[in-house]
């Protein structure tokens, strides 16, 4: 008999220049699970392997539709609840083999692991296993395998579905999205998703984020439908019911923040409402004694944008333009008369602006400053350096970000008292350590997460705010992993998805899930390579390619999807500008 071997060896399969990045996953739909496969009699062993990968993409009681494919005594050794590897394509090589036994080498490039809890975590390596099998009254099963579970990704798409849990910001008004991957039916969902939000976040946000479902809160007996039914709950229509216990010493604001938690990571996963929320027994709100609705906390929703009345701005010749529906006009004060800025940022609420000027001094003297100032008012500098990126702002639209020469992570934070500015340092040792180089920096409008450039490959990192003040980017994942070449800006459309645009002829511009599980390309027609900049909300695209600035609008029908010139600012060369 063969020894068991499980390895990951480093490899990392990525895109050519010329190729376009391949979609894992659907944005929007979720997928349908897909009924497993019973074994076949007389099937040859490595069609039953085949079998037996698709079966354990169905991970009901303890991937039940799997154990079918193995001996009784492997189903009865077997780990399933170790790891789950999702394979990019999984070739079986096949080894000595007899009259009633079977070896083979399974071998993949691995697209990423499944962790508990349905974290999904990025990767590239390559997994090979051995694999055993022996004749069970005339019919071939699995006799040993390793450890965990395999899954194509494509079966992998089909049985598990994307969702967002939300957890709370340090400021308290913004909701931070979490993203698992479920499997099982919808009249499960609820459940799931009530019990994930208890058991907290992920490790990566832990120190981010709060979670007022944490701590002694619990699920008093079953989650019904709104009337109480124990059937079909969270499908259709019919509402949910949550009896909670554990409530007794929060106070209205954090039961209002516990109803976002739980109303929006419903709302999202497509479990209608009405949202009847219990403290035991009685309303948590005696205001919505029948249950609460998205309305009542649409505050928080994660889709909303602080930005709405700011409008589109654009940098044209090192000045900035407010953006009308025909024309252009400069802002009001410093920025719109200034004639040298390279980049500029506004504020979330668009009262604040930070620009990166040009000093027109020779070197070795800094080339760059670090301007901030009001929208209508002046500006005064706050850093310089021979290189600055394109500013970034905090959710508490009184922080700019940006890094200097390429390594030296800085907050310009504003006082809202006394309007003075002090330039502090953020601790990056966890960012720098990955290269030489961060190229591009931009804050997600929650505040909680950072999406990186570095020496041309995209990270996120968790933004964590230490008891002493100092802020920390942490935890940076590798997210565009088979980018196939240099993303060059991004920008956040929304708290789980980055826009990235990347030196390319072919899909030069992508859309990327928070946790890395799916690259989208978005539509290349009308645009023209390079792809400049980038900038994004949850409604609308914004780039600058070779030749003007274009917009794709995500409410357009998928077949009709294009990248449209924006009116204001045909026939000029610049660069799109959002809050944030």
């Amino acid at each position: 008999m063969c020894a068991l071997v499980v390895a990951l060896v480093g490899g990392c399969a990525s895109l050519p220049e010329s190729s376009s990045p391949q979609a894992i996953g659907t944005l929007t739909a979720g997928a349908v699970p897909t009924s497993a496969p019973a074994p076949e009699p007389g099937r040859e062993p490595d069609r039953l392997l085949d079998d037996f990968f698709e079966a354990s993409a169905v991970s009901a009681n303890r991937h039940q539709a799997a154990r079918q494919f193995l001996t009784e005594e492997a189903s009865g050794t077997w780990d399933d609840g170790a790891r789950t590897v999702v394979a990019d394509r999984i070739d079986t090589l096949s080894g000595p083999r007899t009259a009633d036994t079977a070896q083979f080498t399974i071998r993949s490039a691995t697209a990423g692991m499944l962790a508990s809890g349905g974290e999904y975590q990025a990767g590239s390596d390559t997994f090979d296993a051995a694999i055993e099998m022996a004749r069970v009254d005339g019919q071939w099963r699995i006799s040993k395998l390793p450890p965990g579970v395999v899954i194509d990704r494509s079966a992998f798409l089909n049985t598990y579905q994307q969702r967002s849990l939300y957890f709370v910001d340090p400021l308290g008004g913004v909701l931070v999205p979490d993203v698992r991957w479920t499997s099982g039916s919808q009249d499960q969902l609820a459940n799931q998703l009530v019990q994930l939000l208890i058991d907290g976040p992920k490790s990566a946000l832990s120190a981010a984020v709060s979670n007022e479902l944490s701590d002694d809160v619990s699920i008093r007996g079953p989650i019904t439908k709104a009337d109480g039914q124990t059937s079909q709950v969270g499908v259709g229509l019919g509402g949910i019911r949550i009896d909670f216990g554990g409530l007794q010493n929060k106070g209205d604001r954090d039961r209002e923040l516990l109803a976002a938690q739980v109303i929006w990571t419903l709302a999202s996963a497509e479990v209608a409402g009405p949202y009847v929320l219990l403290a035991d027994g009685q309303p948590i709100d005696t205001t919505k004694p029948d249950g609460w609705t998205t309305a009542g906390v649409d505050s928080f929703d994660p889709l909303g944008s602080t930005g709405d009345g700011v409008g589109l701005h654009a940098l044209a010749s090192g000045t900035l333009l407010r953006v009308d529906e025909a024309e252009t006009t400069p802002a009001p004060g410093y920025f719109g008369q200034a004639r040298n800025l390279r980049s500029v940022a506004l504020s979330n609420d668009g009262t604040l602006v930070a620009g990166v000027a040009d000093t027109g001094r020779p070197a070795p003297a800094p080339s760059s400053t670090l301007m901030v100032g009001s929208y209508d008012g002046g500006a005064f500098p706050v850093a310089e350096g021979q290189s600055i990126t394109r500013p970034t702002w905090g959710a508490d639209d009184n922080a700019a970000w940006a890094v200097i020469d390429g390594t030296n992570v800085i907050r310009a934070a504003r006082d809202p008292s006394t309007g003075q500015v002090s330039v502090v340092p953020v601790e990056a040792t966890a960012v720098t350590t990955l290269g030489n180089r961060i190229t591009e920096l931009r804050l997600a409008r929650d505040g909680v997460r950072a999406a990186l450039i570095v020496d041309g490959v995209v990270y996120v990192a968790t933004v964590v705010r230490e008891p002493s003040g100092v802020y920390s980017l942490t935890e940076p994942r590798a997210v565009a992993i088979g980018l196939g070449s240099d993303a060059t800006s991004l920008d956040w459309s929304t708290g789980d998805t980055i826009v990235i645009a990347r030196v390319a002829t072919d899909s030069p511009v992508v859309q990327v899930s928070v946790d890395g599980s799916r690259m989208d390309p978005l539509p290349s027609r009308n645009l023209t390579t390079p792809v400049l900049a980038v900038d994004a909300s949850p409604e609308t695209e914004y780039v600058a390619d070779a030749r003007a600035v274009f917009a794709l609008n995500n409410s357009d029908p998928v077949g009709d999807r294009y990248w449209r010139e924006v009116t204001g600012l045909a026939g000029v060369k610049a660069v799109p500008i959002l809050p944030g």
